[in-house]
């Protein structure tokens, strides 16, 4: 059993801070979380960087008071009461773990680390401290998934059966010229783990649990470790059958989500990020005009972004509840990607729960595959004995 965490004053401005002070951190948390210092949520005391340079200059641009180039040492000095993590996924199950045994609740950039053993290790630390860890999904949040997710929950659209889940975008050479990127040990993975992620976790958190899933990867331009394409079917619990696609070699870039279920298909079209408009629903023929018209009245339009996830986690801390993207609820999305690697390297099926403690691909995604490990990962050279 998880302790209950123990809820924040409503009436006390929670702390925050920024480890991570690159592009994600300065477009989209910092932005973020300065709304809500704005509403007088919280306020941001500090961030880290080992990267002097960057954190000052980060501080002096955002109005951020203390700048730190040592996370322990941040965490010690400001005991923050939120940690938002924004650094390269190899060094997340440190800054987490470190930031949980601090008592800080972390916030943090997908990927949310390189292998399901690490997430594991964050689940084990977010026991021993009671505070949570939650993954940047920010597509859940936005109202157009959250109105077609109780149409979905309630029935109204019927049965969902077949799916299509596509990320197709296109990353140049000068992309990864960035040393940290497309390495397994650094990154975790190819588009399926740094692109396709978001547009899988929202297909999962629309359909449910998954049960099986048979892929294929591919090398096919770039010089890297990971994959650059890889193509994926999906039997999800409930029945449907989905087709899944994550490619960085497709010059018309596009994210999309379609759902057919009985009585709709429901259409998301858009690249990084969605409003209500972007979503169409298309009633079966038999459907009555005047109850597909309701399904059409999405609400005050929330778009998806770091800002509504954000709203949500504060109101979790308020609470002292579990947020939603945390615990098992995260990593089902990083255990479908796990299995997909599994299934694409293996030419085999892979069905949800079967990567565990004692599978390769438990602590790292290349499963030390020949052709895929780097010829000097460890895992690899066991692999080959």
């Amino acid at each position: 059993m998880f302790p209950t965490s123990t809820p924040h004053r409503n009436d006390r401005k929670l702390k925050a801070a920024v480890v991570g002070t690159g592009g994600i951190a300065r477009g989209s948390h910092l932005p973020a979380l300065t709304t809500l210092a704005d509403e007088g949520e919280l306020e941001v005391v500090a961030a880290v960087d080992v990267d002097e340079a960057s954190v000052r200059s980060f501080c002096v641009e955002g109005g951020v008071p203390r700048a730190y180039t040592d996370l322990k040492t941040m965490l010690a000095k400001e005991s923050p009461d939120l940690v938002t993590v924004c650094t390269p996924p190899t060094v997340h199950r440190e800054q987490t773990v470190a930031a949980l045994q601090a008592g800080a609740w972390v916030w943090c950039e997908k990927p949310p680390c390189p292998s399901l053993a690490d997430f594991d290790a964050i689940q084990e630390a977010e026991r021993a401290s009671g505070a949570y860890a939650a993954i940047v999904f920010q597509h859940r949040f936005g109202s157009g998934a959250r109105h077609v997710g109780r149409l979905l929950a309630d029935g109204s659209l019927g049965r969902p059966l077949v799916a299509h889940c596509q990320t197709t975008w296109y990353r140049d050479t000068a992309y990864y010229a960035v040393p940290w990127r497309g390495r397994w040990d650094t990154e975790g993975g190819g588009p399926a783990m740094g692109h396709g992620i978001h547009q899988m976790d929202l297909l999962l958190d629309l359909l449910g649990p998954w049960e099986e899933v048979r892929a294929m990867a591919g090398r096919l331009v770039h010089d890297v470790q990971t994959e650059d394409v890889s193509t994926a079917l999906v039997r999800f619990a409930g029945g449907a059958m989905a087709t899944v696609v994550n490619s960085v070699l497709s010059p018309e870039q596009v994210s999309r989500i379609r759902l057919d279920c009985e009585r709709a298909t429901v259409e998301l079209t858009h690249l990084y990020g969605y409003r209500n408009d972007d979503w169409r629903l298309t009633p079966a023929p038999e459907v009555p005009a005047e109850e597909a018209a309701g399904w059409a009245e999405f609400g005050t339009d929330v778009p998806s972004s770091h800002l509504a996830q954000l709203r949500e986690l504060v109101a979790s801390i308020r609470r002292g509840e579990r947020p939603r993207s945390s615990g098992a609820d995260g990593r089902k999305t990083l255990e479908l990607i796990a299995a997909l690697y599994k299934s694409a390297f293996t030419a085999a099926p892979v069905h949800a729960g079967e990567i565990g403690p004692g599978d390769p691909y438990y602590t790292a995604l290349h499963g030390g595959a020949p052709g895929w490990a780097p010829a000097t990962d460890t895992t690899s050279k066991e692999a080959a004995r």
